[in-house]
């Protein structure tokens, strides 16, 4: 402990109570644990071999930049295809590779013949509507009749001259609505009533169309299903090469034995890209369309083996992308913090130190300078010099430590009246040891206080300008531009 004995007590006292508290101390190395694993990114997450061995020579290609003539003899100057370059028959003879445990890159773009394997066959079993249709006099009574046989047991009745109320049970609504049709007086809106069948008929959804002005002999009505049984719908996602569905096994093993054999046939000839045509197949004697399509590689991609986060829009591994992404962000934000950190408190202390003129005419520079609008210099630089890491931080620096040096500026005025300055005065030490050996030890609460805010404001504001495009040039991992694609 001879460390923690040369710390202030004070200092001391603080530290030991943020220890206690367990939510912020988990929470503090957390974010160490995480900023650490992003600064060997290159050692966890990496498309290239961490150490090769070929031909009794050591290389380490996640790290240095090696040729394709290195390994190939072929000439070219190009970075090699590890992947590629170690399925090689001779090259597995006389090499040794050590892989990261990530094989992913966040530049890559992945071809679409690596996804060819996972892709998925969206099948669909959708029951064929029943439609018919009668027309009716003004008696009510029926006068021609079409399709009704899908109803039945397949033939087609007589229902010739019988009376509509005779077959279903018919509501006022619908009644008043055949009665103005017939007669003609005002054009007429869709109408859409289920009528409880007679007879051992079926109850059926009974749809008057829109009708003009004038008066008729008959109306057509069109009998549809209701639409429980209209709209029965069975979906399966089989995996290629897979017999059974990743979701709803009971309901597909429930099936008959025929009728899955369909299936699996047509799922199979989808999985070949041979696009099947629709098929008509039986369930429980009701007709059913079959249809199965096999899943497009469009990017942004679903996560796969091997891409457990997805793919962005261009095909890059996404978890790769956010783990250099998160060394980026936090390195932005440690470092511009730091930066307009130690500008402001060296400007707020030699404000409230010296005073006089010197804080007088700074406080009006500060006010000039808050006053120039960020984001058109930020365009401007970024248009002369390019977008870059380098010049980002330079630009926020530039205008962040403002709000820091006002809170530094006040301690430094509140602090070198007190009694302990006072006596450092008198015994004789110069004016920079009074303010860096005790003033500046006494006035570190606003700059613990804004850390974490800061921090992540920083983070933040990186983000921000990489979704609207003024931010880190493509293709760096950034939080900012996956954004868009959330």
């Amino acid at each position: 402990m001879p460390v923690l004995l040369r710390i202030n007590p004070i200092t001391r006292k603080r530290w030991q109570r943020f220890r206690r508290m367990l939510r912020a101390w988990f929470s503090f190395w957390l974010l160490l644990l995480i900023y650490g694993l992003s600064l060997v990114a290159e050692l966890l997450c990496n498309n290239n071999p961490l150490l090769l061995v070929w031909q009794g020579r050591v290389f380490f290609p996640f790290c240095k930049f090696y040729p394709e003539d290195t390994f190939t003899g072929n000439g070219r100057a190009t970075r090699p295809d590890y992947r590629q370059l170690s399925q090689q028959p001779d090259f597995q003879q006389s090499a040794w590779i050590l892989w990261a445990p990530i094989v992913n890159d966040p530049y890559r773009s992945v071809p679409v013949a690596e996804l060819e394997q996972h892709l998925r066959v969206f099948c669909r079993l959708t029951a064929i509507p029943k439609v018919a249709g009668i027309s009716i006099n003004q008696d009510f009574q029926v006068i021609r009749a079409v399709g009704l046989k899908t109803f039945g047991d397949g033939k087609e009745p007589d229902w010739r001259g019988k009376k509509l109320h005779e077959l279903w049970e018919i509501p006022v609504q619908l009644q008043k609505a055949l009665e103005a049709r017939l007669d003609g007086k005002e054009a007429q809106p869709q109408l859409e009533v289920v009528c409880a069948g007679k007879q051992g008929l079926p109850s059926l959804r009974f749809v008057l169309l829109p009708s003009q002005k004038g008066a008729r002999r008959s109306v057509r009505i069109t009998l549809r299903e209701p639409e429980s049984g209209a709209n029965q719908l069975l979906r399966w996602t089989f995996a290629k090469g897979e017999d059974i569905p990743r979701q709803r096994r009971k309901e597909f093993a429930a099936l008959p034995r025929e009728l899955r054999q369909q299936i699996l046939a047509q799922v199979h000839a989808c999985a070949r890209h041979e696009n099947p045509p629709e098929q008509e197949v039986f369930l429980d004697g009701r007709p059913m369309k079959l249809s199965s399509e096999l899943e497009q590689v469009r990017f942004p991609f679903r996560p796969t083996p091997g891409h457990w986060l997805g793919l962005d829009d261009a095909g890059r591994d996404v978890f790769a992308r956010i783990l250099y992404g998160l060394r980026t962000s936090l390195s932005f934000g440690l470092i511009l913090v730091f930066c307009a950190m130690a500008a402001g408190s060296v400007i707020g202390m030699l404000q409230g130190y010296l005073g006089g003129w010197v804080d007088i005419t700074t406080q009006r520079l500060i006010e000039i300078w808050s006053a120039l609008p960020f984001l058109y210099i930020m365009i401007l630089m970024g248009s002369i010099y390019g977008p870059s890491f380098k010049l980002l931080i330079f630009c926020y620096a530039i205008f962040n430590w403002i709000g820091i040096s006002y809170y530094m500026r006040a301690e430094m005025l509140r602090l070198r009246r007190q009694p302990f300055v006072e006596a450092a005065r008198c015994l004789g030490l110069p004016g920079w040891k009074i303010a860096l050996r005790h003033i500046l030890p006494n006035s570190l609460v606003p700059l613990i206080t804004f850390f974490p805010f800061s921090l992540v404001g920083a983070i933040g504001s990186l983000a921000a300008l990489d979704y609207l495009g003024f931010g880190l040039p493509p293709p760096t991992p950034s939080l900012g531009q996956l954004l868009p694609q959330a």
